[in-house]
């Protein structure tokens, strides 16, 4: 209805700014494969990711000829964001129908952007997923907003930005993302005009390529950088990190994209995990590196008779599909672990299976007895084959020097890996007398460099085993004195 309506409800310069935002909507929905005009859900595409610079990108959307820095100041001074979020929520639900009747080609155009702009929120058609949309759906501003942010990012890039452009199989699944290669361009401004600037985390460990990219490449010197990482507020004795090269039959422990997916390694990873758990009071986390291994090695646990190994001593929680279901699941393992503790039986707690990344790997507390233990399946690598990776690194490779013979490219992906690593197995330690045990399964985390990237109140305490007799025994000791002091 605003839409539609605003002929007769602007001034002529007003007029002008909305037809060259509707114009350059309808350039950003030609760029994703999409038609103006129809439904972007029925809509089909061919899949694929393209990665442009951003004066390519506007000749690719045919909104070269457009002023973007004015469109860009009329959506702030105008504020028409805001008052379409507003008009929004004045009018859901009170029977006014936002798209007029009428079918002229221009009606039709607009009508057209408004069911695209409205997929943004990603609301399903599908009456029996319409409850769990309800819960899922995140509280956000208008869709515009989301336009209105891209659009400002163009405005702001210079040669290091980029357009990351993905085609799913139809339109509303696309989507745009900027990308900007050299975030120290921002950041100069203000390490020059602040005679200091505190720069503070709760895990930004590694540290070497933040320091690299954001602050030598904005002109700061190494001896103005001061680092600072407090300890751990519990006793080095609560905690105790492990190493674990290989698994109990000897196998060694590698989960690289050649090894992980045969069966003996599966195998092996199953064996860790059922005799971990006939020695973990309460509480496992396993984190998978992605939901596709998760998948494959569940469905291989399963086959085999392990799973249901597993199962007689920890009942089995799985990390769930949908955000709504996340507040269930933990309420449901936190009872299940409390309800063993008191009464005891065959089962002493229960299982978690997680992804790196995922709903659980960040933001969840697991303490006490929610996380005793927290098992780390492999590296999490990132996908190298990502047009926006890819490109961040070929830029690195360009401008940032090598150091100790590796590249700054490969430095970046061991970096992300291992801030992945230390925001899942933070999960555990929660308070000060809490205490957890924490199982990296992958002889490649007993490599000094990547040890190196673990935080300094795990990593002072990590203990790497070359074979799993000396890994087992030191996790039974850690539990069983544990066990006795609670005792006391």
């Amino acid at each position: 209805m605003f839409l539609n309506d605003y002929r007769s409800r602007l001034k002529a310069k007003n007029l002008m700014y909305i037809k060259q935002i509707l114009f350059v909507l309808e350039g950003l929905v030609r760029t994703l494969g999409g038609k103006v005009g129809q439904n972007p859900n029925t809509q089909s595409c061919q899949t694929g990711s393209e990665l442009l610079t951003i004066n390519d990108f506007l000749f690719k959307a045919q909104v070269d000829n457009i002023n973007l820095f004015k469109v860009q100041k009329y959506f702030e001074k105008s504020m028409i964001s805001r008052k379409l979020c507003g008009f929004a929520e004045k009018y859901e639900g009170s029977g006014i129908n936002t798209h007029s009747s009428s079918k002229n080609k221009e009606n039709r155009r607009t009508e057209g952007l408004g069911r695209f702009l409205q997929t943004l929120q990603s609301k399903p058609t599908d009456v029996s997923e319409q409850q769990m949309a309800v819960e899922d759906k995140p509280i956000m501003a208008s869709p515009m907003m989301l336009a209105e942010s891209f659009l400002f990012a163009l405005t702001n890039a210079n040669k290091d930005g980029r357009v990351v452009i993905q085609r799913q199989a139809c339109v509303a699944q696309s989507s745009l993302k900027f990308l900007l290669l050299n975030a120290a361009v921002h950041f100069a401004q203000i390490l020059q005009e602040c005679r200091a600037v505190i720069i503070a985390g709760g895990t930004m460990q590694p540290v070497a390529d933040f320091k690299e990219q954001l602050l030598f490449s904005a002109g700061v010197t190494e001896e103005r950088i001061l680092e600072f990482s407090c300890g751990h507020v519990i006793p080095p004795e609560n905690i105790l990190p492990i190493v674990l090269c290989a698994g109990p039959s000897g196998q060694q422990l590698e989960f690289t994209f050649q090894t992980r997916d045969s069966p003996q390694m599966m195998e092996e990873t199953g064996r860790v995990l059922s005799n971990l758990c006939n020695i973990v009071p309460g509480g496992v986390v396993c984190f998978f590196p992605s939901y596709e291994y998760e998948k494959r090695i569940l469905g291989h646990w399963e086959s085999t008779g392990i799973l249901q190994r597993l199962q007689s001593k920890k009942k089995i929680f799985q990390e769930p599909k949908k955000a709504s279901q996340v507040e269930q699941v933990l309420s449901e393992y936190s009872k299940c672990i409390q309800r063993c503790s008191n009464i005891g039986g065959g089962q002493t707690g229960a299982l978690l299976f997680s992804v790196v990344g995922g709903k659980m790997s960040e933001g969840i507390n697991f303490s006490d007895d929610l996380g005793r233990c927290i098992v780390m399946v492999g590296m999490p690598y990132p996908n190298i084959k990502s047009p926006e990776l890819q490109e961040k690194m070929a830029y690195l490779d360009k401008h940032m020097p090598h150091v100790a013979g590796k590249s700054p490219g490969k430095a970046l992906v061991e970096s992300l890996c291992m801030k992945a690593v230390n925001q899942s197995i933070g999960r555990a330690i929660r308070h000060r007398g809490d205490y957890a045990c924490i199982v990296l399964c992958d002889h490649r985390y007993a490599r000094t460099g990547t040890l190196q990237k673990l935080p300094e109140w795990i990593r002072s305490s990590t203990h790497t085993h070359a074979t799993f007799g000396p890994a087992f025994a030191s996790a039974r000791r850690f539990f069983l004195e544990k066990r006795q002091k609670a005792t006391l």
